[in-house]
């Protein structure tokens, strides 16, 4: 049997990689047979002797492997035995967190030959459901404007969600309000980058400035901040173009077409209606000048920032 477990939401694909786990060795108490493969150190010689092996116990073998699509050499001695592996009793268990190619031959072999679950990030509501599950876990109820809240501070990120979640858990056993996220957990920059943009699209320079600098106390590098800009003036500027083409077209569309998730084509459609196209290409272009003078050693990345939103 084959399993293959793949996606961007790896919190979930690996969740449900231990509950694989915990599952096997529930039957097969022994916990002799189950092994473990990382081809980014292992080689494909070290599976094909541990395939070849008979289980102990007259038990079924699991056989969990990592990183096998940058491989090379595993991907095609693989594929070169495929109807032994496939015809095979014992469980070869694929667990990929890096990107796939829907058009790589192993990808194609898994997806005809086993049982395959793709992991992609939760939409918004899906993620308010996910959240409230997480919490009666506890048995603790969250109301709706802190479950808001704190997907807008955290985003579609489960691994952080989850620890955020338990924080949250630890100081308050009963109901979960808004004062509590506020006090608790730290907003993701890209959030607060929304702020600022959205500051600089109502002229509001002093309050871009100033929500810039709380994140330079915090000690949050200067760089990752001018980049997360960069990023989000790039997502405006497709979207604006894309919208000069197309006057109506859906978030679900512009989702799929920019690779974006559809709260941040949400956002990011809301500050596109603040610029003209013009000022959008003004403002790449100063960003463009400014990296590069950040660095050729010109500039400061601090003073470049500053700088920034003075020209904007």
């Amino acid at each position: 049997m084959i399993i293959f477990l793949y996606g961007k939401d790896t919190y979930r694909s690996h969740q449900n990689l231990k509950k694989i786990v915990k599952y096997y060795k529930k039957v097969h108490k022994s916990g002799l047979n189950l092994r473990f493969f990382d081809f980014k150190e292992d080689t494909f010689e070290d599976f094909k002797d541990e395939f070849r092996i008979q289980p102990m116990f007259g038990e079924r073998k699991l056989m969990i492997l990592k990183n096998t699509f940058s491989n090379k050499d595993f991907k095609k001695r693989f594929l070169d035995l495929r109807e032994d592996f496939a015809k095979s009793n014992n469980i070869i268990l694929f667990y990929e967190k890096g990107k796939v190619l829907e058009k790589d031959p192993l990808f194609v072999f898994l997806r005809k030959n086993g049982k395959c679950q793709q992991f992609e990030p939760l939409e918004r509501g899906k993620l308010k459901a996910w959240i409230e599950r997480e919490f009666k876990k506890y048995g603790v109820e969250i109301d709706s404007e802190a479950k808001d809240l704190l997907l807008d501070y955290v985003g579609n990120d489960l691994w952080r969600l989850s620890n955020e979640i338990k924080k949250l858990f630890l100081f308050k056993k009963g109901r979960i309000e808004k004062r509590d996220v506020k006090k608790l957990v730290r907003a993701k920059i890209e959030t607060d980058i929304f702020r600022t943009i959205d500051a600089l699209a109502k002229k509001q320079k002093k309050k871009a400035l100033s929500l810039i600098h709380e994140h330079l106390k915090r000690g949050d590098s200067p760089l990752y901040i001018l980049t997360m800009i960069n990023f989000q003036f790039r997502n405006i500027l497709m979207i604006k173009e894309r919208l000069q083409s197309q006057n109506s077209i859906s978030i679900r569309e512009l989702s799929r077409e920019l690779n974006l998730h559809p709260f941040v084509v949400k956002k990011t459609l809301q500050l596109a209606e603040n610029f003209s196209f013009e000022e959008l290409k003004n403002i790449y272009q100063k960003l463009f000048e400014i990296d590069l003078k950040i660095k050729t050693g010109q500039i400061e990345p601090e003073m470049a920032i500053d700088l920034l939103i003075a020209e904007i």
